[in-house]
């Protein structure tokens, strides 16, 4: 359970968050419900939203390098531990921007406010796609599609870590290879940037990313309640 206010993890226990002493009542709260139904026809645009991650991008590109570089170097310093933080963090950040709302450097650490589940969800998401590509390869490749919106999920509707890679399954699950062919192309484009002295990561990741968060507005929308604590 997490508060609505500022993302902390919270006690089902608790009346009022321990950190920001935001109400959590049920009526504060998104309902424990069944798995996100998403809208009927979602179809991958892949195309356009690389597009517009690179239109978002190239207008703050040193920012980005920065944050993808400050995620490379902590996360092999505590490799698997904050890898999932600092993932949900570039989305938080990559949020803003898609937003038009002030983004900042510090935004990469407010994943971390989602430690738990972003944590757990790399290592799940890292054990499907693993024993996917042991499968022939291709199943892995689907499954890493499948799980491409969780981290999304976890900060913006407030999800732990299963309820969100179920919820990014149901929405990719509309168009299999719409979705997949989306994600190939994400990793064409990081190739790309591996072959460019490896340097040009720096630049195709937040690509990958902001392309990401661009899928997300435009299938699932932004929860109101959390764009407002942006």
């Amino acid at each position: 359970m997490f508060c609505h206010s500022c993302g902390s993890q919270v006690s089902s226990a608790d009346s009022f968050c321990p950190r920001c002493g935001a109400s959590l009542s049920a009526a504060a709260q998104p309902t424990a419900g069944p798995v996100w139904t998403p809208r009927p026809g979602i179809t991958a645009q892949t195309g356009r939203w690389i597009g517009d991650g690179w239109a978002m991008v190239k207008d703050d590109l040193g920012i980005y390098a920065g944050l993808t570089l400050v995620t490379f170097v902590l996360g092999s310093m505590v490799p698997f531990v904050i890898q999932g933080p600092l993932t949900a963090g570039f989305f938080i950040y990559c949020m803003k921007r898609t937003l038009n709302r002030r983004a900042e450097f510090g935004d990469l650490f407010t994943g971390f406010n989602f430690f738990i589940p972003a944590l757990v969800a790399s290592l799940v998401i890292a054990v499907l796609v693993g024993i996917g590509t042991l499968l022939c390869i291709i199943p892995g490749i689907v499954a890493a599609a499948a799980c491409k919106f969780t981290y999304l999920f976890i900060v913006d509707k407030r999800m732990d870590f299963w309820q969100a890679i179920q919820a990014s399954h149901a929405v990719v699950k509309n168009d299999y290879f719409g979705f997949t062919m989306f994600l190939v192309a994400m990793t064409l484009v990081n190739v790309l940037g591996f072959l460019c002295c490896i340097v040009g990561l720096l630049v195709t990741i937040p690509i990958s990313v902001a392309a990401i968060t661009v899928a997300y507005r435009d299938v699932v929308g932004f929860d109101p309640r959390s764009v407002e604590t942006l």
